[in-house]
């Protein structure tokens, strides 16, 4: 079960292939995200290097974490800071060759719980044009009637 998701990426991408990866967050942030707040959409990753030599980090930019209590929240707080995640290095070095190849984005799907850590859900990603956004709703919707057809009979 997901606490968030980013409903319209199945439909504005082609997903490629999926990865999972751990998050860094604050303890508020955690609350927040648990209340199923926050939001993915306009959000993406990014792959830099580190100071290490080879060393590479991942971080999602774009995604809006309100704060869990207004009141107690710090005043240095920012709802839609670059967020670090936790990714192997093997899994790093693949994002990274995505990245760099050309019209692909790696995108962020879910966020969830998984046991006592919150995790989240991405997927290296093509765009899609508008002609194949309407092809694909024409063919939900009619896989959509003939389950409706086939349930009734």
């Amino acid at each position: 079960m997901s606490l968030i998701e980013h409903k319209k990426a199945r439909l504005n991408y082609d997903i490629l292939e999926e990865f999972e990866a751990g998050l860094e967050l604050l303890g508020s942030e955690v609350k927040s995200i648990r209340a199923s707040h926050g939001k993915l959409d306009g959000a993406h990753i990014i792959v830099r290097p580190t100071a290490r030599a080879g060393g590479l980090e991942a971080y999602v930019v774009g995604m809006s974490v309100p704060p869990y209590q207004t009141t107690n929240t710090p005043a240095d707080y920012e709802p839609e800071r670059t967020r670090k995640l936790l990714l192997t290095k093997k899994e790093l070095q693949t994002l990274a060759g995505f990245e760099k190849q050309s019209g692909l984005t790696i995108v962020p799907l879910s966020v969830y719980n998984k046991g006592r850590v919150l995790k989240m859900r991405l997927a290296v990603a093509r765009g899609r044009k508008k002609y194949d956004k309407r092809a694909v709703l024409k063919e939900r919707d009619t896989k959509r009637d003939i389950q409706r057809t086939l349930k009734n009979n």
